[in-house]
């Protein structure tokens, strides 16, 4: 089977962009996965998972765990496992209508990530909430040519993000709607991965 990356995504960095676990992907933690690519650089890349909610743990009650004094009604967002790296820190990529001039990263057009206080303030408040957000605990990361590897060998598809995939509550269905957005149906991909 030929490489699933395209010709111009060869070399591209991928930031702003989804990546989408093939079936049979060997790592568990990665199974039906949907990754959004915050930043991806020829020294490392750093994701975070937008379907993996942690299973009974909503933003709120993650806040007022944390200290954060809310005054959200709704909606009751999950908190989602970001990644298996570094599991107990915090991360949120948001909408642009938030930005923390000193730790807020823009990664591509409207969205950013900030991993500070200041956002968990904002998310508690009905006034400066950004518009859309997602509150992950825990990254997936690659080094130095690593995710470039992975690609090659056909463990991740590469999908254009949108905030329907980004930000939206059907988790159970991201995976197969980011397949559909590519045009495939994972009963048409092979389970195991490799190389014509």
């Amino acid at each position: 089977m030929a490489s699933l990356i395209d010709d111009e995504d060869e070399g591209e960095f991928l930031t702003g962009r989804l990546l989408v676990a093939m079936p049979g992907i060997e790592d568990p933690r990665f199974e039906r996965a949907v990754l959004y690519l915050c930043a991806h650089d020829e020294e490392q890349a750093m994701g975070l998972a937008v379907n993996r909610p942690v299973e009974g743990l909503t933003v709120v009650e993650l806040l007022e765990r944390l200290g954060v004094k809310s005054n959200i009604q709704a909606p009751r967002d999950l908190v989602l496992l970001g990644g298996p790296i570094e599991r107990e820190r915090g991360f949120v990529l948001h909408t642009d209508d938030f930005h923390s001039p000193d730790s807020s990263l823009p990664i591509a057009e409207g969205l950013s990530l900030t991993a500070t206080r200041d956002v968990l303030d904002a998310m508690a408040s009905p006034h400066r909430r950004p518009r859309k957000a997602i509150l992950a605990l825990g990254y997936a990361g690659w080094g130095p040519g690593q995710l470039e590897q992975e690609l090659r060998d056909n463990i991740w598809l590469i999908c254009d993000a949108d905030e329907s995939l980004l930000f939206d509550e059907d988790h159970e269905h991201k995976w197969t709607r980011a397949l559909a957005k590519l045009g495939i149906t994972a009963d048409h991909l092979s389970t195991t991965a490799g190389r014509a």
